[in-house]
């Protein structure tokens, strides 16, 4: 991945609590025990948290291992027949 696991986990956390937070806001205005909307809010949050990491571990195995083989084992420059392009492009 393109950010440590660190990184990952604080970005992780911080949506986390975002969306806590808003829920928080709209259940507030609600007319819902106080019990109920506490419950909800960290229901809300604990699940965004996991929905997060399971998506950053979707988006790291998704991810290619970024090895790159390369097609001739020839020098590029060694070759005495070159195209057009790879002549211009040089």
């Amino acid at each position: 991945m393109y950010i440590s696991r660190r990184s990952a986990t604080v970005r992780n956390a911080l949506v986390s609590v975002a969306n806590g937070g808003i829920t928080l806001v709209i259940l507030l205005i609600a007319p819902m025990g106080l019990a109920a909307v506490i419950i909800n809010t960290l229901l809300v949050t604990l699940a965004t948290y996991i929905v997060s990491n399971a998506a950053d571990r979707v988006v790291k195995w998704l991810e290619p291992e970024g090895k790159a083989e390369l097609i001739s084992s020839t020098p590029r420059n060694s070759s005495s027949r070159k195209s057009k392009l790879q002549r211009w492009w040089q």
